[in-house]
């Protein structure tokens, strides 16, 4: 299967001021898609500018006609079901059937008590995640949806005339956990993630891929036990937090290199981050825009 490379804009940019033609140039240079973090706001850039990601993916939409767009990911820390649901509809419908929702079950970032709560546990996010995600896929999907649960219910809750896209846009699981990847399995289009956590500091790009390895067989014990081909979801890994850090992005062969040694786990699609300076996140826009018309037909 060919790779796709796709990129991940973060919202840092007033729209009228850089932001509109970052998303305009990625559909120029041919990303398969472009992604946006939703978060309030994130790690080094939380005391700069951060948009929303849902009206930004709206601009983006109105302004492209070709390149598919979406979350990398949403989570429930400060979203629920219902809402969501409306948002993405329209959202979807204003693309013309070109969004990916990317979700998972949030983390101990700044978003998780933004609202005035506690930061959940690591089992209170599963749980929540494992109410959320179900609710979410059947009010994309059903007219009218009532639904009462622990964290999240719904009463009489109407989406017509549903999405674009047929039964609902897809879905891209960020998962590494059990819970997570019998999420995955059951409800998601496609897969995510960004590696081992635990190897970023001190790991080897040979131990990453061995745990990637690891994820993707998991994945497929989890398709296994509901009667699903692994083949059928898309796996995606957002790079940038693997002991290779940025070194990927410095030329076009280190790139390929990255990629193909990827690619040979399974991964069907590469995302990287557009080139912010003076961050984790620095790259040279040269090589970056190179890579991204380049890289994919040397990958074969």
């Amino acid at each position: 299967m060919t790779l796709r490379l796709s990129t991940v804009i973060l919202p840092v940019h007033r729209w009228h001021d850089g932001g509109r033609d970052r998303w305009l140039r990625a559909e120029e240079l041919g990303f398969h898609a472009a992604y946006t973090y939703d978060h309030l706001s994130w790690r080094t850039f939380r005391d700069g500018p951060w948009f929303g990601a849902l009206p930004t993916l709206t601009a983006a939409a109105t302004a492209t006609t070709r390149l598919r767009l979406g979350t990398l990911v949403t989570s429930p820390n400060f979203r629920h079901p219902v809402t969501l649901a409306k948002e993405l509809i329209s959202l979807d419908d204003i693309s013309a059937g070109r969004i990916t929702l990317g979700i998972g079950a949030g983390g101990n970032g700044f978003d998780a008590t933004a609202l005035g709560q506690e930061a959940w546990t690591p089992r209170e996010r599963a749980d929540r995640f494992g109410e959320f995600l179900p609710l979410l896929d059947r009010l994309l999907t059903e007219g009218a949806v009532t639904q009462h649960g622990t964290h999240y219910s719904a009463v009489e809750a109407r989406n017509l005339p549903g999405c674009v896209q047929r039964p609902r846009l897809p879905f891209a699981v960020a998962a590494t956990g059990p819970r997570g990847l019998k999420l995955a399995a059951r409800h998601g289009q496609a897969w995510v993630t960004t590696g081992d956590p635990k190897l970023y500091e001190e790991g080897t790009p040979e131990q990453s891929v061995d745990a990637l390895r690891g994820q993707i067989e998991k994945l497929g014990k989890a398709c296994a036990e509901i009667g699903r081909n692994t083949a059928e979801v898309e796996k995606v890994l957002l790079t940038g937090f693997t002991p290779d850090r940025g070194r990927p992005l410095a030329s076009l062969d280190a790139f390929v290199d990255f990629a193909g040694r990827h690619q040979e786990l399974g991964f069907t699609e590469l995302v990287i981050h557009w080139p912010i300076p003076d961050s984790d996140f620095a790259a040279d826009q040269q090589v970056f825009e190179r890579i991204a018309t380049e890289a994919v037909a040397q990958l074969g």
